[in-house]
C-alpha cells in the first residue's frame, strides 16, 4: 500500500465495493488515499485524477460525460472535492444502475461537510476513513486492541517500548513521506510546507477563506490546545477575530482532516456531566513540528509529554475505532473536573475507559475518575478501566482495573 505497507482499511475498501455502488475514501493528502485506491481495483479500471489540469477541465465543462463508466468496470475519481458537482452526476448514474462498486471516489476534504456537495449520496456511499500510518501498520500487525480491551486480556509484559521510544515515534508521526526522512529538521520543514501547501491550495475547495494569515497563525494555536477543551474566548483575542469567523475557519481545517474533536459521553441523566468536545490534532508529528519542541523540552515538561502521550495514543486508538462500525468513541469530563480521556463504547458491551500516563509510576488513585464513573454513572453497565502507561506490565490494581503498556495499541 502506502510505500509498501498493508493498511488496515484494505479489507474493509474491498467489502465496500462489493456491496455499495459508490465508495469514498477521505483523509488528509499525502496519507496514501491514492496508493490504496489503485490497490484495490481492477486493471480494467479507470483512474482519473482531477489533479490532472486537463482531467480537471474535462470534468468541469462536462461533467455527464466524464463520469459515464464502463459496465464492468470501477470508475476512480482522485480528489473529487475540487469538482464537487460531479456528486450529483454521480447519483443519476448510480441510481439508473445499482450494481456495486461502481465508484470509488478519493478526497483530501471530509466530503461529508462541504457546502458545495449538494448531494449525500445517501443509501448509496460507504464512506472509509484514511489516517496516517499507525505503529501497527508500520510494523505489519493487526489490531487487536479493541477486543483485548473489552475482553480484558493484554500481554503480561511488553519489552522494547520505553518511554523514549514512545516519543521518538510520537515526533515521528505517520505520514508515509516523513518516514523516509531520518532528520528531524528535515521532517520539520516537510512539516511545515505541508501546511503551507494545504492552508493555499486546499482551503478554496472547502470554503472562501480570505485571512490565510490568520489560519496559519490558527494551525499553530490549535496544536497547542490538542487533547484539551478548547477556550474560544481566548483564541479569539489571541487573532483578534469575531466567534464566526474562528468557527468557520476552524471547521475548515477540521474537513481537511488535520484536526479532530472527540464528543462527549452525555447519554446519562447526570445533571453535572460536561458537554464540551476534545480537540486533537491527527498527527503527532505534525504537531511537535508546529509547536517547534526538542525531544529534551518535553521529556522534562510534564504537560508536554502528556499532551504529546495523550495525542499519539488518539491518533492510534481512532484508525482502530474506524475499522468496525460497533465501537464508537468519546470522552468524559464532568463539573467536579472527574474527567476519562476515552470512553470506547461497544454496542451491546458495555464501555471501557482509557487514561492516558507518560510516566511508569503509578497508584490506585490513578483510577479515582474510573471507578467513580463505573459506579454512579456506568452503574449496571459492564464497565473496565485502563490506564496506558510507559512501563512495560499489565499490572491489576483491583476492581476490573488495569495499567497497561502504551506498545498494547500495536502489540498482537
Amino acid at each position: 500500500m502506502s510505500n509498501g505497507y498493508q493498511r488496515w482499511q484494505v479489507e474493509n475498501t474491498l467489502k465496500a465495493l462489493k456491496n455499495r455502488r459508490v465508495v469514498a475514501i477521505s483523509g488528509a493528502r499525502q496519507i496514501g488515499k491514492t496508493t490504496l485506491a489503485k490497490q484495490v481495483i481492477c486493471d480494467d479500471s479507470a483512474f482519473r485524477s482531477l489533479d490532472d489540469t486537463a482531467l480537471f477541465r474535462a470534468a468541469c465543462n462536462d461533467p455527464n460525460e466524464f463520469v459515464k463508466n464502463p459496465a464492468s468496470a470501477t470508475l476512480v475519481i482522485d480528489e473529487i472535492q475540487k469538482v464537487p458537482h460531479l456528486m450529483s452526476e454521480i447519483k443519476l448514474a448510480v441510481d439508473k444502475d445499482n450494481r456495486p462498486g461502481q465508484y470509488l471516489i478519493t478526497g483530501s476534504t471530509n466530503l461529508q461537510t462541504i457546502s458545495t456537495i449538494d448531494d449525500s449520496l445517501a443509501g448509496r456511499i460507504k464512506h472509509i476513513r484514511l489516517r496516517p500510518l499507525t505503529v501497527g501498520e508500520i510494523l505489519g500487525e493487526k489490531p487487536t486492541f479493541l477486543q483485548r480491551l473489552f475482553a480484558g486480556d493484554f500481554p503480561m509484559q511488553i519489552k522494547g517500548y520505553d518511554k523514549d521510544t514512545i516519543f521518538d515515534l510520537s515526533f515521528r508521526g505517520g505520514y508515509p513521506e516523513v518516514l523516509r526522512i531520518s532528520e528531524q529538521k528535515e521532517r520539520k520543514e516537510w512539516h511545515r510546507d505541508y501546511v503551507d501547501s494545504m492552508i493555499k491550495k486546499d482551503l478554496n475547495d472547502i470554503d472562501n477563506i480570505r485571512r490565510y494569515d490568520v489560519v496559519k497563525d490558527l494551525v499553530k494555536i490549535l496544536a497547542g490546545w490538542s487533547s484539551k477543551f478548547m477556550d474560544k474566548s481566548k483564541i479569539t483575542t489571541l487573532l483578534e477575530v469575531s466567534r464566526p469567523t474562528l468557527d468557520a475557519y476552524s471547521n475548515a481545517l477540521e474537513s481537511l482532516f488535520i484536526f479532530e474533536r472527540v464528543m462527549p459521553w452525555i447519554k446519562t441523566d447526570y445533571e453535572l456531566v460536561g458537554k464540551k468536545s476534545k480537540i486533537y490534532m491527527t498527527d503527532t508529528g505534525l504537531m511537535t513540528s508546529l509547536l517547534n519542541w526538542k525531544r529534551e523540552d518535553v521529556k522534562l515538561n510534564p504537560d508536554r509529554s502528556g499532551k504529546l502521550m495523550e495525542t499519539f495514543v488518539f491518533q492510534e486508538l481512532a484508525a482502530q475505532i474506524d475499522l468496525d462500525s460497533d465501537y464508537s468513541l468519546y470522552q468524559y469530563r464532568d463539573i467536579k473536573k472527574r474527567e476519562i480521556d476515552f470512553i470506547v463504547e461497544k454496542e451491546d458491551e458495555g464501555l471501557a475507559g482509557i487514561e492516558v500516563k507518560a510516566g511508569r509510576n503509578l497508584s490506585k488513585k490513578d483510577f479515582a475518575s474510573q471507578l467513580w464513573f463505573r459506579e454512579n454513572i456506568a452503574k449496571n453497565r459492564p464497565y473496565r478501566g485502563v490506564i496506558l502507561y510507559s512501563g512495560e506490565d499489565t499490572v491489576s490494581f483491583g476492581n476490573g482495573m488495569l495499567a497497561v503498556p502504551i506498545a498494547a495499541l500495536w502489540t498482537t
